[in-house]
């Protein structure tokens, strides 16, 4: 019997085989969001433009506060006004300028005084004076231009998967559009006679042996949330033919064909014929539970090859295999770089006394005491226990688990995101 192949190995082997799209398109810094920058965004200015006050209060010269014998409080008079978008003029000594969060601070002014420490009077004439209770050090309260960003830096660099921060950064340096990824065009199509669509047939009709298809609506989801655009080509029926013709079909104007089911060995399987017949294949099977079939291979088209994948039929198996090989897949084809998940520390709540031969993916949830619960079926054909939980842990082949264990945890937010 053929070794099962480790799962790091596996994705390695995909990895490699995932060219970035060579392909970009241009849309607004508004529409960008989960998109994946193609090129670098480099700052045109600094940010700040120029030193700005970081609170509502009055700016001064530390001098004209903290002379020597000068007891506080002090008044002085306010010299001038300035609004975040206005520029002052030069702060003239023995005087303060009334100053706004953002505004630029005036030449001379060293300081920002908080309006919490300072008392206005008025006078009836000008701008009045301000009485001083604190002394500041210099440099208080000031923002100093290029601070945040200097004129010539790689803001963001090409690979970046855009999130609303970003968006923001990008717009911070002027940026109204982005070079990004096009997205991945994916076929999605579902194999297996036993399959019904939810909304064909109710419950209490369905004939014995038929499932509804549930796979489909997780795997469109999942692909959705990592940008691509999906082609559903529904349920292929149980034969060869209709497999061929479904496969070349989606050959021709897709990036990648992701099916679920069909991927065994048994005589209704026709996966792994029908595109051998068209291109090539490798049907894995890998050292992972739930998840042990798995398939990759390419069929050729003109200008190239659509990437193939499938995934086992359990929606467990299918949901984990998609989370752990195919996002990563996915993302390096947009130019992501760094595509693994982050495992953090967690307590373990449970205990999980039989080892398993292959790496285990065991669906957990956070518990109010801030431990992991075990979800009690983690049978593949559970899907609610992906519902159930906020994650896995992830636990290597040969490994049992005792209450109070530090195992790998790995939220479903990394891994749906």
């Amino acid at each position: 019997m053929k070794p099962l192949k480790p799962l790091d190995e596996a994705l390695a082997d995909l990895l490699a085989k995932a060219t970035p799209l060579p392909e970009a398109e241009t849309v607004t810094t508004f529409d960008a969001d989960g998109r994946v920058l193609a090129q670098n965004c480099v700052s045109a200015l600094q940010v700040p433009p120029q030193d700005n006050s970081s609170m509502d209060g009055y700016a001064v010269r530390c001098a004209d506060v903290a002379a020597v014998g000068v007891a506080l409080p002090i008044t002085l008079p306010v010299s001038q006004r300035i609004a975040a978008g206005s520029a002052g003029d030069p702060l003239l000594p023995g005087t303060a300028a009334r100053i706004f969060t953002g505004a630029p601070v005036p030449e001379g002014a060293d300081a920002i005084l908080m309006q919490e420490d300072c008392e206005a009077l008025a006078t009836g004439d000008g701008l009045g004076l301000v009485r001083i209770n604190a002394v500041p050090p210099q440099g208080q309260w000031i923002r100093r231009a290029g601070e945040d960003i200097t004129r010539g830096a790689v803001v963001l660099s090409a690979g970046t998967r855009l999130t609303p921060a970003e968006l923001g950064l990008a717009a911070s340096i002027g940026l109204h559009e982005l070079q990004v990824a096009c997205r991945p065009r994916v076929a999605l199509f579902s194999t297996g006679d036993e399959l019904v669509m939810p909304g064909e047939v109710p419950p209490e009709q369905m004939r014995p042996g038929a499932i509804y298809n549930s796979n489909r609506f997780f795997l469109r989801a999942m692909l959705l949330r990592l940008g691509c655009e999906v082609t559903d080509f529904g349920i292929v029926p149980d034969r060869r033919d209709a497999t061929i013709d479904a496969l070349r079909s989606a050959s021709a104007a897709h990036d990648l064909i992701l099916t679920s089911g069909g991927v065994s060995v048994g005589e209704e399987d026709h996966i792994k014929p029908a595109v051998e017949s068209l291109g090539t294949l490798d049907l894995w099977q890998i050292a992972m539970k739930p998840g042990k079939p798995f398939a990759y291979g390419q069929i050729p088209r003109d200008g190239g090859a659509a990437h193939f994948m499938g995934l086992p039929g359990n929606p467990v198996s299918s949901f984990l295999t998609f989370a752990l090989l195919v996002r990563p897949f996915v993302l390096r084809l947009q130019g992501v770089v760094d595509v693994a998940p982050q495992p953090i520390a967690a307590r373990a709540d449970f205990a999980w006394p039989k080892a398993d031969k292959r790496r285990e993916f065991l669906r957990v949830r956070h518990n109010a005491a801030g431990g992991l619960d075990l979800f009690h079926n983690q049978s593949s054909g559970v899907l609610t226990s992906a519902a159930w939980g906020d994650g896995v842990v992830d636990n290597p082949a040969g490994q049992t688990i005792a209450s109070g264990d530090t195992v790998r945890f790995i939220a479903f937010s990394e891994l749906l995101s």
